[in-house]
């Protein structure tokens, strides 16, 4: 059976659900995350994008390089998503879920770019960059 989660924004003007089991659970280092979070680690899960629905509202959407697009909300400015073009998947920040506990991250991306100061030393395999294979 499925799984369906929800998620949404800090202020709840965007809302969403999720079905099936996410992927790619991981804490993501990145210099663009960190920018457009304004924090040291992003928390991602993937998804088909066909299993993502925005369900209220609509998030505002915005190249953040010329491989990806970002999703945030107009009104409060949380980050929602990420794709890459050319991938069949949506990353979901799980930190805009309901129930974030139930997606624990998996591994680390982007490692090279981690701030020394903000290390998260938690035993999870770590990856230069995007993980291996």
């Amino acid at each position: 059976m499925d799984t369906r989660r929800l998620g949404g924004c800090q202020c709840g003007a965007v809302r969403y659900e999720v079905w099936g089991e996410p992927s790619h659970e991981t804490l993501c280092h990145c210099t663009v995350c960190r920018r457009v979070s304004a924090a040291p680690v992003v928390a991602w899960f993937s998804v088909a994008p066909e299993a993502f629905s925005v369900t209220q509202g609509e998030p505002k959407r915005f190249h953040s390089s010329a491989h990806a697009v970002r999703s945030f909300c107009g009104e409060c400015g949380t980050p929602l998503t990420y794709q890459r073009h050319g991938v069949h998947e949506v990353d979901v920040t799980i930190c805009s879920l309901d129930e974030p506990e139930a997606v624990p991250p998996r591994d680390h991306t982007f490692v090279r770019s981690a701030l020394a100061w903000g290390a998260v030393e938690d035993g999870l395999p770590r990856y230069l960059a995007l993980r291996d294979g």
